[in-house]
């Protein structure tokens, strides 16, 4: 673990990424900053109340045995993709598998970003569960909202259109952001989520 020091109320912590929505849950209870940011392999704390008392705290916090969110969340994809033979090749499969093998992961949204309501999705319990699939090599000057993609060892849908260098292997109607919801993201950092062929 990491500790740097940001401005005069913030703190980000660099961390293992199988802990980092374990941190921030336990900071949030801690009550240590405002706000609270899981990333991939860091956890950002804006607004810390008390910066020396929440750099001790760090400093000594152990990880442990985080359970399970709580939330399920099934999506219906169409795996409809036109990457569906490069994901294939890269998980040593035949085009018609990828759907099988990607509906088979119980993911798990680990953090957000890129645009409102991107969740970065990794296989829950943090195991690797399928090959790394490379980014293209010349990202889409557009990308359809709902569409499911893949990249490196992360699932994510597009919550919008705009430019993509992922993966594309299906398509859904979920609506992943949405400001007439109580909670905009449907897939909040801890969110379990399980895909469906549709």
């Amino acid at each position: 673990m990491r500790l740097i020091e940001i401005g005069l109320d913030a703190v980000l912590v660099e961390v293992e990424a199988a802990h980092t929505l374990q941190l921030a849950d336990a900071a949030r209870r801690a009550g240590w900053a405002c706000d609270v940011v899981p990333g991939a392999q860091s956890v950002l704390l804006d607004g810390v109340r008390d910066r020396p008392g929440a750099l001790a705290w760090l400093s000594a916090w152990q990880p442990q045995d985080r359970e399970a969110g709580t939330e399920l969340v099934e999506i219906a994809v169409r795996y409809d993709g036109p990457d569906l033979a490069a994901v294939a090749t890269a998980w040593g499969c035949r085009p018609e598998q990828v759907a099988e093998r990607h509906a088979a992961i119980l993911w798990e949204a680990a953090f957000a970003g890129f645009a409102p309501g991107f969740a970065y999705l990794r296989p829950a319990g943090g195991e690797l569960a399928l090959p790394e699939v490379p980014r293209r090599r010349s990202p889409r000057p557009r990308v359809e909202p709902g569409s499911v993609a893949v990249a490196s060892a992360w699932t994510g849908i597009y919550p919008t259109a705009s430019p993509g260098g992922w993966q594309l292997i299906g398509s859904t109607d979920a609506v992943l952001w949405s400001l007439e919801r109580p909670a905009p993201s449907l897939l909040p950092p801890g969110t379990r989520v399980r895909f469906v062929v549709r």
